[in-house]
């Protein structure tokens, strides 16, 4: 059963990205370094809440939305928590070498 919550979460489809949006959703260093941190774990076992960002929660939930929107990050929710997923292989079929880039260039 889908939830309200989750039903308001819309995804970005990584081959109907342009490389302007997609430029942009990696170009804030918060966003490079959530991408940075999903790189680093199992598919969905990253919690929303679990992000070290020096941001606020709804500065966060922004950051969310535009990584979404430009096919980086899948998110569902699991009960009260909303899982999180690195969308690389669909986006590196449309971007090839750019997350590659970004996940290896250092600190924010």
């Amino acid at each position: 059963m889908t939830t309200a919550r989750a039903r308001g979460l819309t995804h970005g489809v990584p081959a109907e990205v342009s490389l302007q949006d997609a430029l942009a959703a990696v170009a804030d260093p918060v966003r490079r370094s959530i991408l940075r941190e999903l790189a680093a774990v199992p598919e969905w076992t990253k919690a929303c809440g679990t992000f070290a960002q020096p941001v606020a929660k709804a500065t966060l939930s922004h950051h969310f939305a535009v990584l979404r929107a430009a096919g980086l990050i899948e998110q569902r929710d699991a009960g009260p928590r909303r899982l999180n997923r690195l969308r690389r292989p669909e986006f590196d079929a449309v971007f090839p070498g750019l997350l590659d880039l970004v996940l290896s260039h250092p600190g924010r």
